[in-house]
């Protein structure tokens, strides 16, 4: 597959596929092996993932190696002395955040490019500033740099207050009190399986962290962390894509490593709009089906997270009637609207409510992948899509659908 553009034409989703491991999860474990001058052995790891291999040569920059096959990585250091400062000139990622913190906790200090990734709304970083400053960090800004430094040499553990529920805020204070002298509290986190996996791994190194449901996280800060072997949890978005896809498609996708557990909420407003998925031993079975319309809210887990939405606009554009999405935690996030539009889709925007007229079928255009989850929108729609349609800025979708081209070709597309 070119990185710039996807063809795609109708089809039916047809055989049996398997979840690779978890974006949001790998990322975040990758950052938590700047912790530690020992081993970290990742399995069930998408090494295939664009983001992913960008941290991983991150990681080699600041003086790591890793040695990668399958869905298997190590991760060892051999330098002395890493280096606490991030040249990187080439696209940034929003996991810059979270090195920043491994670095400042573990040597005093450091220095990232400011984050890239998805554009949502207003996504800004204030929450990690706050956090780095509640733990005696001082934090600036130098041209496109994000800086940090301990004021007492290290971390000192602190009560952190997060104003809303951020998954990166909480990855982050976790990351970073893990090393800091003293106990950190975590108020008001967010829990969800990504943040409980981090957790996991950072336990089995030695950490010390308790959750205390959706209250408060509490780490004692430990002098040092040792080498690890952990596998990562299933890619619950990945999971998501391929059960809509065998709706839309009316397919029958038997899906492999299905994170079940992860997944009651969406799967209970989906199975009420008309999927009709069956458990198996270690997979489940999503049989066709006729999609109703949906209406839904995002929230934070185990409610449908805001990048769910658009898989759920596309199952309401297919079916017969009016469908609401309005998500609360990004409002306005509806940039992939105007792209399904090109193919057809009806919609309007009321406030921070989109509403679907569903039913109009899409045809095939060109369109383009405004971020990773607006790309694999587009994707589903062109496989119901008559004609051609020509996906640009693909490369978003490889961002965090590992061999989605092979996984396509094995369903029959």
């Amino acid at each position: 597959m070119d990185n710039s553009t996807f063809k795609v034409n109708k089809a039916r989703l047809e055989g049996s596929v398997k979840v690779s491991g978890a974006k949001n999860s790998s990322l975040r474990l990758l950052a938590a092996s700047l912790l530690t001058d020992e081993n970290i052995e990742l399995f069930n790891f998408p090494n295939g993932l664009l983001d992913v291999q960008v941290h991983l040569e991150m990681l080699k920059v600041l003086g790591k190696e890793y040695s990668a096959a399958g869905d298997y990585v190590k991760i060892t250091e051999v330098n002395e002395n890493l280096s606490t400062v991030l040249k990187w000139e080439e696209r940034s990622i929003r996991n810059t955040l979270l090195i920043l913190g491994a670095l400042t906790t573990r040597f005093g200090e450091g220095k990232v490019p400011l984050p890239g990734g998805c554009k949502l709304g207003e996504r800004k970083y204030d929450l990690h500033v706050e956090m780095l400053e509640a733990l005696g960090a001082t934090v600036w800004e130098e041209g496109d740099y994000l800086c940090a430094k301990a004021t007492k040499g290290r971390l000192v553990g602190n009560d952190v207050f997060l104003s809303m529920r951020s998954t990166g805020a909480t990855e982050n204070s976790i990351i970073s009190g893990s090393l800091a002298s003293g106990t950190t509290t975590v108020w008001n986190p967010h829990i969800r399986p990504e943040i409980m996996d981090l957790i996991d791994m950072l336990n089995k190194m030695g950490a010390k962290i308790k959750v205390y449901g959706q209250k408060c996280i509490v780490i004692e800060g430990v002098e040092k962390l040792g080498s690890v072997k952990h596998s990562v949890i299933p890619d619950n978005m990945e999971a998501l894509t391929w059960a809509i896809g065998s709706v839309i498609t009316n397919g029958d996708v038997e899906i492999l490593n299905f994170p079940l557990e992860h997944l009651e909420v969406p799967l209970i407003f989906l199975k009420e709009s008309g999927m009709k998925i069956y458990q198996g031993k270690d997979s489940v079975i999503v049989h066709g089906g006729v999609p109703y319309p949906v209406e839904i809210s995002t929230g934070p887990y185990p409610g449908i997270n805001s990048d769910m939405q658009p898989l759920f606009a596309v199952y309401g554009a297919m079916s017969q009637g009016e469908s609401k999405v309005v998500d609360l935690r990004f409002p306005g996030r509806y940039g992939y609207a105007e792209e399904l539009a090109k193919m057809g889709m009806k919609y309007t925007v009321q406030g921070d409510l989109l509403v679907i007229d569903g039913g109009t079928k899409f045809t095939g255009t060109t369109v383009k992948a405004l971020d990773l989850r607006a790309g694999i929108a587009l994707l589903l729609a062109g496989l119901t899509a008559d004609g051609e349609t020509i996906i640009e800025s693909a490369w978003q979708i490889q961002r965090g659908y590992e061999n989605i081209d092979q996984k396509l070709k094995g369903l029959g597309v």
